[in-house]
């Protein structure tokens, strides 16, 4: 077996490839006017069939994976009102879908899990870029950081508990 052939054979263990493939599942149903989870289901079978349209992931990654599509699922209500608050001059309507599913599944990460903003920010721009238009990448990175700003003032801003003296 060829070095190549043996890199791609072994499994992903990357975040970052999760986040890929949690993007590719919520793009595929969003398009199709799908139930999530049958995507994810569908698109794990293929994975695990040896598919190469999806990278093997490891055990680990296609759980965070699964909580991704799962939590996505459970609050896009929230995470979509949080990007018209936050995105000025466009409309849902107007953007590119895929531009929009890479802000909703970040947005999704930096609003519900502790992950730290920055890594969660470079892999939306960097699927941004490899699925995206031109200037894809500049746009999420440009929405993103303002939500990271406004996440960050909010989080500073709330009042703290104090602990009751005795």
């Amino acid at each position: 077996m060829t070095r190549r052939r043996e890199k791609a054979a072994a499994p992903v263990g990357t975040r970052r490839a999760a986040r890929e493939f949690a993007f590719r599942v919520l793009f595929e149903a969003d398009r199709g006017n799908l139930p999530m989870q049958s995507v994810f289901t569908r698109a794990e079978g293929s994975m695990r069939g040896g598919d190469d349209t999806y990278p093997t992931l490891s055990e680990e990654a296609l759980t965070f994976a699964q909580q991704l599509v799962q939590g996505i699922s459970a609050a896009r209500p929230d995470v979509d009102a949080t990007l018209r608050r936050t995105i000025r001059g466009w409309s849902f309507d107007q953007m590119a879908q895929t531009d929009l599913n890479v802000l909703r599944l970040a947005t999704f990460e930096m609003m519900y899990t502790p992950e730290p903003h920055p890594p969660v920010i470079e892999s939306a721009v960097r699927i941004a870029r490899k699925f995206g238009g031109d200037d894809s990448g500049r746009f999420v990175n440009g929405v993103l950081a303002g939500l990271s700003r406004s996440l960050n003032e909010k989080a500073a801003s709330a009042p703290t508990r104090e602990e009751p003296q005795e």
